[in-house]
């Protein structure tokens, strides 16, 4: 009577496996790492489709402390920002210099000659293409929030 039962879950355990398996698009991976932030919601820190990477926004938060930078100059902001965007790129095998999109949103556009020459030593030749824009307001209250796109070649 035991085995039976036994047989049962392990069949059962299998069908849900391979229900879950259908359910996850083949054409998608998610891309994580604890060198970042990890998600807090329903979003991935990146998601490689195909030689894509889609990188979710990062914000001022130190992946080791999970401590918000919420009162840190712009630079620091800046800087802990793209080195979280670097940490994502790196589990994919990935740098900076895959990088070919990025927006970044700023809380106060009068920033912007702060934050992009931070923004300019992590992309030094073929930076890539970008939108800036300021927005009212930004996740925990930030200053600012990059999100980029990267392609394997």
């Amino acid at each position: 009577m035991l085995q039976i039962h036994v047989h049962a879950v392990a069949v059962a355990l299998a069908a849900i496996a391979t229900a879950a398996q259908a359910q996850a698009p083949a054409f998608k991976q998610v891309v994580s790492t604890p060198n970042a932030p990890e998600a807090i919601g329903p979003y991935s820190q990146a998601i490689r489709a195909g030689n894509m990477v889609f990188l979710a926004g990062q914000i001022a938060i130190d992946p080791k402390t999970k401590q918000l930078m919420k009162d840190g100059a712009i630079e620091d902001q800046t800087r802990l920002v793209l080195e979280n965007l670097k940490a994502v790129l790196e589990a994919d095998g990935l740098t900076m210099d895959h990088v070919v999109s990025t927006t970044v949103f700023l809380k106060d556009l009068n920033e912007f000659g702060k934050m992009n020459e931070v923004y300019a030593t992590y992309f030094k030749s073929a930076p890539p293409a970008r939108a800036t824009v300021e927005v009212a307001r930004l996740p925990r209250d930030v200053k600012v929030e990059i999100a980029a796109i990267a392609v394997r070649p």
